[in-house]
């Protein structure tokens, strides 16, 4: 099922909270920002989507998945819904968006150059692409669903030479997420030390994501069975914008053409 794979992040899922929270908190930050006509690439279940609209004239969502496409063509009908596995980005036009959403994308894609040229492409002059990306620094196991993760130094080198004007900040988190965090490095470190062959390193990619969802979906419900409390207390509020730091969960870029 669409909710249960650990790359979507849910809100209907108790235990995907954090993750969750700490989306939206950048689709709040991008809400204070975008305006006109604005594409979301990636936006999943749409809640993100929801957060953007007041400000817009004609809003896209883009995503590879049938849920997307058939579940958000019928609670928002007046966004227009392209079933697209990027890249290359179709049925959009040059030069015709003034705000490019990708949360949480970039990692999941083979060939990031040519992804962001693609925004770039149907960008209007001035137009601005927000995207967030996790900090590879405080990446805990390999991911299996990503293609790459990036430290701040790689991401900057990544955007610079294609966006005229680049900004990363970090979203980072106040106490009740850093305990989160601490008790989930716990538990994945606990893991690590039965995996006496370095099986996560060795293994294709292709085989190990199936084991990889069973496996973080067990330790995400297994922390929120310990930490019920803690977790229900995180909300977006929990998180916040900053300089980058070693504190960052993910960076949040704002990249003009």
């Amino acid at each position: 099922m669409f909710f249960f794979s650990t790359e979507v992040t849910s809100s209907k899922i108790h235990s995907d909270a954090p993750l969750y929270q700490r989306t939206r908190k950048a689709y709040e930050i991008a809400s204070e920002k975008v305006f006109g006509n604005i594409l979301e690439i990636g936006a999943g279940e749409g809640y993100g989507l929801r957060m953007l609209l007041d400000n817009c004239n004609i809003a896209y969502a883009m995503d590879k998945a049938n849920y997307t496409s058939n579940s958000l063509t019928k609670d928002l009908p007046n966004v227009k819904i392209i079933k697209n596995k990027v890249p290359p980005i179709r049925k959009i036009e040059d030069n015709s968006l003034d705000f490019d959403i990708a949360f949480q994308v970039i990692e999941h894609i083979k060939d990031d150059v040519f992804f962001l040229k693609e925004i770039h492409r149907v960008l209007k002059k001035g137009g601005v692409l927000l995207l967030t990306t996790p900090n590879s620094e405080k990446i805990l196991i390999r991911n299996p669903w990503h293609y790459r993760e990036y430290n701040y130094t790689e991401l900057k080198k990544l955007v610079t030479p294609i966006f005229k004007n680049t900004k990363v900040t970090g979203i980072s988190g106040y106490k009740d997420v850093q305990k989160y965090f601490s008790e989930n490095k716990k538990q994945v470190t606990n893991f690590l030390k039965i995996n006496l062959l370095n099986i996560i390193n060795i293994v294709p990619t292709w085989i190990l994501k199936i084991p990889y969802g069973i496996a973080n979906r067990y330790n995400r419900k297994k922390l929120y069975r310990i930490h019920k409390e803690l977790i229900e207390k995180i909300s977006k509020e929990s998180y916040f914008e900053e300089s980058v730091s070693t504190n960052t969960l993910d960076f949040f870029c704002v990249l003009e053409k």
